[in-house]
């Protein structure tokens, strides 16, 4: 670790800096800052490097610096020389991140008369720029890790890299804790042998674990090799506060309805307010309501991935040239980006990590010596708690970011398959270099042999298929692609993001079924779920318009427009952040410690008092598991306050065992925070009578063959194989001129598990899927250090009235999914009578 406190000066600057790039400092009135020059240094020496700095600090410079010394130092081609590849590779996890640099950057470029190239390549560059680009490489190219991909399977993939001196990864924590950032790693290790010593420069703001980074960064041999580490000390505090209206917080719910007219207010006094949300329907819902009280037609708008490019490409520019007053977001906008002059962030609902929280509000100010400025607007009141705590782990620099992980075999073998499409491979070499990328670097070499067998027949229940057979092994026993063909279904079908399916909506003038063959204007797309649940003339909001449903046919859904008319709004059902256990931890501690209320509104505290009085406040390391009667109903409610993917695998798990006690239960709920499951019979007489003892419905070993057999008849391991099933290429979403639908996807890989599951239950597919369910959907490693952490500490209180912590969880039961003022009223409809029995019972 390097101390940037001190600045380089004397004639280190002059060594490191050419004149022009002095000179050019000198004329902004800047002065290089130590961390730049150091990393200028050291990766002169031939060293990668991991920056970890805060907003402002000037990493993109940091990281360009290097390059741009460099290339002008290498001059211009000389005609009559064969041109050079690619110099610099930029990758970032944003296409959107990608266009930001490249306009960044020009500018000094430019400002210095440098003969220096720059281009972007990401799913929105047009073919014949990208075809140019291959036969013409830029000096520097600024791609994401799906291009890259692309671009290491082409069979010329090593003269357009064999001159690739440095490789700048942006935003690198939000790459490698994904199957996106397995799959980069891989595309790392093969650049390592197309290129002579390539340095990796990685950049990050938000790091938990930076040795994990340093490790990723660099070539792995015996596992502990590592990039250099440069930080940056400092850096203005930001001022984050939780917004305090005099309207109540809700008990319950995700809309934030309440707490509109505050955040208009808050839009009217600032320049640029950036407002991020966490999940695509919000962002409609909120966009919705702010036009509906923007009685000084300020203008704002809506950003997010589902939108058509054409759109989001508008609202970048009008944020480039502050034309506008608020932009409503998801996570498409929370990296790096430095466009407009944003004065304010304001976060609509909890932001379940300390460090996305942190990674948000830097879009504030975007510079490093002045304060960011963030208004945090909990949705209810579990929320309110979570928020606080978010407020003081960012104060106190607290990190939590998940960590890196191992390399998926579905990754692996998408990676095996592009290898081949570049041309054929020695299966000995490749592992080598498959394990010299970090998240591989454990790899057996039996596992990767089964990979391989897998992208060569499918494995042995499939092998008899022909249309599995993508590669073949040669004579001198390397291996090569079965057909041309495979290579085109490759390049079509990359890639590890796998959102629900969906449908391209577009705008036509009449609904007549006739209209739908001529088209109209693409809005963007919307997942093929919501939109098969709608019949022909429901309306719903999208896109910033309330819009009439006409039809489907095919991959398009056609709509008219259909202003003044209430509106559905579309529920996405990707976007949805896991609480951290960071977090988590946090609130409960705030809980049990009554000297940290007075940091909450005082109607939060009081409903904690209530609390305290009407039933218990658990410990941090206590699980509160209380039961009461309600109508003809007998409730069980738990608060391990473990997010509510490990919530809803407890409730399954729960109620497998509640059957086996004889309590009959009927159905539970998860939230965030808590799990309330119902019966006929009473949990709680059962309990004080030792019929039914908590130690054993809350024992570790129900991980073991209750999740099994339950697992077996789930839905969910067929939806998570779907997804392995799509990124290994067993199942291919994409065909020339035509794309499959979700349906038919999903009934392909449904057949698929079937049978395998059947025949060949070790298949490297299903490893891969229970690994991911057990990591994702499930988040077994999470209950499972719950249920390990309350052995012998369950507090079990007996009511005979809902307690007031117990509200917000009961009022999730049952009560329909309509975002908006919808639900805040039938939430407080709802809420009147549970709230009286609580706070009066």
């Amino acid at each position: 670790m390097v101390s940037t406190t001190e600045p380089v000066t004397g004639p280190e600057v002059s060594d490191l800096l050419p004149a022009r790039f002095r000179a050019w400092f000198a004329a902004r009135g800047w002065t290089p800052r130590p961390h730049q020059l150091e990393l200028l240094r050291r990766t002169g020496e031939g060293r990668s490097v991991l920056l970890i700095a805060p907003t402002g600090a000037g990493k993109t410079l940091a990281g360009f610096l290097p390059s741009l010394v460099d290339l002008a130092r290498r001059g211009k081609h000389k005609p009559g020389t064969p041109l050079p590849g690619v110099h610099t590779l930029y990758i970032s996890p944003l296409k959107a991140l990608a266009v930001d640099i490249q306009r960044n950057l020009s500018t000094p470029v430019e400002e210095m008369g440098l003969d220096i190239r720059i281009e972007t390549r990401t799913g929105d560059t047009p073919a014949h720029k990208r075809r140019r680009q291959r036969l013409v490489p830029p000096d520097i190219l600024l791609t994401t890790p799906e291009q890259l991909a692309l671009l290491i399977s082409s069979p010329d993939a090593g003269r357009f890299f064999e001159d690739l001196r440095y490789i700048v990864l942006d935003e690198l924590h939000s790459l490698v804790t994904s199957k996106r950032g397995q799959l980069l790693a891989l595309g790392l290790a093969r650049l390592r042998r197309l290129a002579e010593k390539p340095i990796s420069i990685g950049l990050s703001a938000t790091v938990a674990e930076p040795d994990e980074l340093r490790c990723w960064l660099v070539e792995q041999r015996d596992g502990t090799e590592m990039a250099d580490l440069v930080t940056v000390a400092g850096g203005a505090k930001p001022e984050i506060t939780i917004l305090e209206t005099e309207e109540r917080v809700p008990w319950a719910g995700h809309s934030s309805h309440y707490a509109i007219p505050a955040i208009y207010e808050e839009i009217k006094k600032h320049k640029t307010t950036l407002i991020f949300v966490n999940t695509r329907s919000q962002a409609e819902a909120i966009f919705r309501e702010l036009w509906h009280v923007n009685e000084d037609v300020l203008p704002i708008a809506l950003h997010h991935g589902s939108l058509d490019v054409q759109q989001r490409r508008r609202v970048e520019k009008a944020m480039e040239t502050n034309s506008l007053r608020a932009i409503v977001a998801t996570s498409t906008l929370d990296l790096g980006i430095d466009w407009g002059d944003v004065d304010l962030v304001i976060h609509v609902g909890a932001p379940k990590g300390a460090s996305r929280l942190a990674q948000r509000i830097g879009r504030s100010n975007h510079r490093m010596d002045e304060p960011s400025k963030a208004i945090l607007v909990p949705a209810n009141r579990f929320e309110v708690l979570e928020c606080r705590a978010a407020l003081e782990a960012n104060y106190l620099g607290a990190q939590d970011t998940p960590p890196m992980g191992e390399g998926g075999f579905d990754v692996l073998a998408q990676h095996v398959l592009g290898r081949a499409c570049a041309g054929p491979f020695d299966e000995d070499e490749f592992y080598a270099e498959v394990k010299s990328a970090a998240p591989y670097h454990q790899l057996d070499r039996q596992s990767f042999s089964r990979v391989v067998e897998f992208v060569a027949t499918g494995g042995y229940a499939l092998r008899t298929y022909e249309r599995y057979a993508r590669i073949r092994r040669m004579k001198d026993g390397r291996w090569r692609l079965s057909h041309p063909s495979v290579a085109q279904q490759y390049r079509l079908n990359l890639g590890t993001i796998v959102e629900e399916p969906m449908l391209n909506v577009r705008l036509i003038r009449d609904r007549k079924p006739s209209s739908f063959a001529r088209g109209g204007v693409s809005l963007g797309k919307v997942e093929e779920y919501f939109l098969e649940q709608l019949r022909p003339g429901d309306t719903f909001f999208f896109a910033g318009r309330t819009l009439r449903f006409e039809g489907i046919r095919e991959n398009e859904a056609f709509v008219t427009s259909a202003p003044g008319r209430d509106a559905m709004v579309p529920a996405y059902m990707g976007g949805k952040f896991p609480l951290s256990t960071y977090l988590a931890s946090e609130v409960r501690a705030m809980l049990a410690n009554p000297g940290r209320w007075g940091a909450l509104p005082e109607q939060v505290a009081e409903w904690l008092r209530l609390q305290k009085e009407k039933s218990v406040l658990p410990h941090p390391r206590d699980l509160l598991v209380e039961t009461f009667p309600r109508g003809e109903r007998f409730y069980l409610v738990a608060y391990p306050f473990e997010g509510r993917l490990a919530h809803q695998t407890l409730g399954m798990l729960l109620t497998r065992r509640l059957e086996r006690f004889g309590a009959k239960p009927l159905g539970f709920v998860a939230t965030d925070y808590s799990l309330a499951v119902w019966a006929v019979e009473d949990m709680g007489r059962m309990i004080r009578k030792g019929t039914m003892r908590l130690s054993e419905l809350f024992d570790e070993d129900m991980l073991g063959d209750d999740l099994e057999s339950w697992l077996a008849e789930s839905w969910l391991m067929k939806r998570t194989f779907r997804t392995c099933a799509i990124i290994s290429g067993l199942v291919e979403r994409r065909h020339p001129d035509r794309e499959k639908t979700g349906r038919q996807m999903t009934v392909s890989a449904d057949l698929i598990y079937d049978v395998l599951r059947q025949h060949e239950p070790d298949h490297i597919l299903l490893q891969a899927t229970w690994k991911d369910a057990a990591t994702g959907l499930l988040d077994i490693g999470r209950l499972s250090e719950m249920l390990a952490r309350i052995k012998g500490h369950i507090i079990h209180k007996d009511l005979e009235h809902i307690s007031p912590l117990a509200v917000p969880v009961m009022l999730e039961i049952g009560r329909e999914q309509v975002p908006g003022a919808t639900e805040d009223y039938l939430l407080s409809e709802a809420a009147a009578d549970l709230i009286n029995e609580a706070m009066n019972g």
